[in-house]
């Protein structure tokens, strides 16, 4: 049995994972733009023009899927939630009000399954 599609190199695959990373600084600095994000958003654009150098539009679905990874994180971050959720220490206590995290998870696996999806569907090049 032999594949034709790009999921039958792992360089295409590599290709994919590059600008998931790519989309995941799109993504990450769009979420922490009130703190950070700028300067995150002006990473992503040099590694955009580093990978697009590197791998041009092969694998370019992972921007789709790599948008996901930050959502995923919040959700993490949110695991306790909806509502306060207070930790304790030797000497300390913290509250913090938590949002729901499962809006987070969905849309976060769904943009990574979406981005997956597509890359294994687009047609084999040349």
């Amino acid at each position: 049995m032999t594949t034709s599609g790009p999921s039958s190199s792992p360089a295409h695959w590599l290709a994919f994972a590059s600008w998931g990373l790519v989309g995941a600084g799109y993504a990450f600095g769009v979420l922490g733009l009130a703190t950070i994000g700028m300067f995150v958003l002006a990473g992503s654009v040099v590694l955009t023009l580093l990978v697009l150098k590197a791998w041009g539009r092969r694998g370019l679905a992972g921007l789709v899927s790599g948008a996901g990874l930050p959502l995923l994180y919040v959700a993490f971050l949110n695991r306790g939630g909806p509502g306060m959720v207070c930790t304790t220490g030797p000497d300390s206590m913290s509250c913090v009000d938590a949002w729901s995290p499962w809006p987070w998870l969905a849309v976060g696996a769904a943009l990574i399954a979406a981005g997956i999806v597509l890359e294994s569907r687009r047609p084999a090049a040349g």
